[in-house]
């Protein structure tokens, strides 16, 4: 839930208008501001954002340091118990604890309208523990449904950006097939009935090391012009 979250920023008490929207800045990268293109980036984004909407609440999720349960022979043990029938307090102590958890990020991600997330690219793809985020929130009954006519996904409220950062070019190009991280995003959220999904690219920072500075300094005003439309 949200509420557990302590945001980082909060709706100003000076806005007025409508209630704010609740977003969460999903960052997926070990490393700070500092010594991170993208983090960088996704700071100047948020913090534009934050300028333009006082009015909401913006929720940091580090997923480096977030307790994902990872979808094991354990966890899928233990949801069908209880699709069996089984009461919850049936289950053993780390199956609780597991399944809670679960339940707690997927109903946190509901409970958003905007996500942002930030990551660097990692053998073509994002780091793991994004994957392990997916996973805890790609829930049918929460975030999408089956139907008669296939699966439609139930986020159609939702907006999402994406901030990625990458050595080479991967968003165009000779290596464009091998970029996976932003397609698969994308089709995950898609397939959640998510309507709005826009990025900022950060890259080609090894492959030009002497513009990487500049190249920085672009998705930065990126950033910042796509944030006052988010």
């Amino acid at each position: 839930m949200l509420s557990q979250l302590t945001p980082l920023f909060a709706a100003s008490s000076a806005a007025s208008g409508a209630p704010g929207k609740k977003v969460l800045y999903i960052t997926a990268n070990p490393n700070g501001v500092e010594h991170s293109y993208s983090m960088a980036v996704g700071k100047a984004f948020i913090d534009a954002y934050h300028a333009v909407n006082p009015n909401d609440a913006v929720y940091p999720i580090d997923l480096f340091q977030t307790d994902i349960p990872l979808l094991n022979g354990e966890v899928f043990g233990a949801w069908g118990k209880l699709q069996a029938g089984a009461s919850f307090d049936r289950l053993t102590p780390s199956e609780q604890v597991k399944v809670s958890r679960l339940g707690e990020l997927v109903d946190g991600f509901v409970e958003a309208d905007k996500y942002v997330f930030v990551n660097p690219v990692w053998n073509f793809s994002y780091p793991p523990v994004l994957k392990a985020y997916i996973d805890a929130f790609f829930v049918a009954g929460k975030t999408f449904r089956y139907t008669a006519d296939g699966p439609i996904g139930l986020l159609t409220d939702k907006k999402a950006f994406h901030i990625q950062a990458s050595g080479s070019v991967l968003s165009e190009g000779h290596f464009g097939e091998f970029e996976m991280a932003h397609r698969h995003l994308g089709a995950v959220l898609k397939f959640l009935g998510v309507p709005s999904f826009e990025a900022v690219y950060v890259e080609g920072m090894a492959a030009q090391p002497d513009k990487a500075e500049d190249i920085k300094t672009q998705a930065i005003l990126n950033a910042r012009e796509a944030a006052k439309r988010f």
